[in-house]
């Protein structure tokens, strides 16, 4: 007879309802994604057209926020400069904040453009007060525009962008119109198409289930067009979060103002092509969309919309919570695998539907974005599944920190994702970069993770639980991949890094 039955069992059921809590609560979020999916295939036929055509094409103020450029300030300025609009009614506005040669490379890129008739406007801070906010906010004093378009430095808009796009405001109610990124360099690596198909889910999927169906949807912070009375009502570009972009779309839709998401009109720009850049660039959203949930949910529920829509809009500024509770699964692997045992109850009533809704609800939605791209997408998604699954479990620590310092209200700076203007490993071997990511602790955690899960798949395969080791597998290359790229671009002289980088904000 085992010593202390009924400390056993009290510590089974201890461990077993905290699997469920934890995994009834990850299912919640896997049942959202099918709700989206549903609306997305209702709605798949609604393409939004604009009411008329304006007579007199208005006033258009591109405003193009940069910081440290180097690399990709030209082929933005060569873009925007050709797109097909009337120059009497085009205004570009470059909101320099530079510490590098990036300001005086710009500035004669600027005067160059102004020679040859383009109304243009160079503005170089040197306190950037509010980051890209408070740029943003800074330009708003001198442009000329009732409608404000806004490019981050990699992106690169066709010629007829505008005209796409604007022609959606001769509805009055229109506050802002958003196009979808597309991806330049989405070829470059594992990473970067592990990337695009994460980002795909919420651009092709998402962002259209939400505009189509009347929800509120978030301005991605660039490719977008705002109507400047939207802005104002709004209460203007704030830099209390470091997602300003999510910040002003909700103050804003929560004034009455309606979003439009135009999927077939895109926008490429570069994804992230290291795992430093792309951890930076997830640990700032991650943290300011949390930041604007505790900003915004309260008034959200104190306002007259619809309850429908309120529900919605907790579910989207919440999302990242999942991150914690991806944590806590961390917690719960050896106990999951080595206290509790297996039965068939524990399969049934848990295994199963956490499979379906945590797990095969996420696998659904990501190959679906893909197929809604191009004929047979979804199959050609199929063998990244299992890596684009482990990428995310790898990514719970970087993520999960950024969910507590924002609950924590710990602050920090708006740290930019470093743009090398490559799209291709041939470039990449020509060109290195001075430019480089923050780092963090969360990678030696992750170094420590990837042993801890290779120790407990050697423990599985030494007592014969060969159907624990599968899973077990994710958590240990996801770790191990996420973990690995931040080592390799250390402790190696990566592509990127040049013999003496310019300081950029840890």
């Amino acid at each position: 007879m085992p010593p202390f039955p009924d400390m056993i069992v009290w510590d089974n059921f201890f461990w077993f309802t905290s699997y469920i809590l934890v995994f009834t609560a990850l299912s919640a979020f896997g049942a959202h994604r099918i709700k989206v999916l549903y609306h997305f295939w209702k709605h798949r036929k609604d393409v939004p057209v604009p009411q008329r055509e304006f007579a007199e094409l208005p006033v258009v103020t591109v405003q193009l926020p940069i910081f440290n450029e180097l690399h990709v300030v030209e082929n933005l300025l060569r873009t925007v400069s050709a797109l097909d609009y009337p120059r009497d009614r085009l205004q570009i506005q470059v909101l320099d904040d530079s510490t590098d040669e990036t300001a005086p490379h710009a500035a004669k890129l600027s005067a160059d453009l102004k020679a040859q008739g383009y109304d243009i406007e160079y503005r170089h801070r040197t306190n950037r007060n509010g980051f890209k906010a408070g740029a943003l906010d800074e330009g708003m004093a001198t442009a000329k525009g009732d409608f404000i378009c806004i490019f981050d430095a990699d992106f690169q808009p066709q010629s007829d962008y505008l005209k796409q796009v604007i022609h959606h405001f001769t509805d009055e109610k229109v506050g802002m119109v958003q196009a979808r990124w597309g991806h330049l360099n989405k070829n470059f690596s594992l990473l970067t198409k592990l990337q695009a198909l994460f980002l795909d889910g919420h651009l092709v999927l998402e962002q259209t289930a939400r505009s189509r169906h009347g929800e509120f949807l978030n301005f991605n912070g660039t490719a977008g067009i705002w109507r400047r009375a939207a802005i104002e009502t709004g209460g203007g570009w704030q830099h209390d979060t470091l997602t300003e972009d999510l910040d002003l779309s909700y103050r804003a839709q929560l004034k009455g103002w309606k979003f439009i998401y135009l999927k077939d009109v895109v926008v490429p720009a570069e994804l992230p092509p290291d795992m430093d850049g792309f951890k930076s660039q997830q640990h700032r959203w991650t943290k300011g969309s949390i930041q604007v949930c505790k900003k915004i949910l309260l008034n959200v529920w104190r306002s007259d919309i619809p309850l429908r829509l309120k529900i919605e809009a907790t579910s989207h500024l919440t999302s990242n919570f999942a991150y914690l509770l991806t944590l806590c699964t961390l917690v719960l692997m050896y106990p999951a695998n080595f206290v509790m045992g297996s039965s068939w109850h524990k399969a049934v009533f848990v295994d199963v539907p956490v499979f379906f809704f945590a797990s095969l609800s996420v696998i659904i939605f990501y190959m679906t974005a893909q197929g809604a791209q191009q004929r047979g997408g979804w199959l050609k998604t199929l063998p990244y599944v299992p890596m684009l699954l482990a990428l995310g479990i790898g990514m719970s620590i970087n993520n999960g920190k950024a969910v507590l310092e924002a609950l924590l209200n710990q602050s920090s700076e708006f740290v930019r994702t470093p743009k090398y203007g490559m799209e291709s490993k041939a470039q990449a071997s020509k060109q290195r970069s001075r430019y480089k990511a923050g780092k963090s602790i969360a990678l030696w955690i992750e170094v420590l993770l990837t042993g801890y899960f290779g120790w407990m798949i050697g423990l599985a395969a030494q007592r014969g639980q060969w159907g624990s080791i599968p899973f077990l597998l994710l958590f240990l290359f996801g770790f191990g991949y996420v973990a690995a790229g931040s080592l390799m671009k250390r402790f190696s002289m990566a592509a990127f890094q040049a013999p003496q980088p310019v300081a950029v904000e840890a």
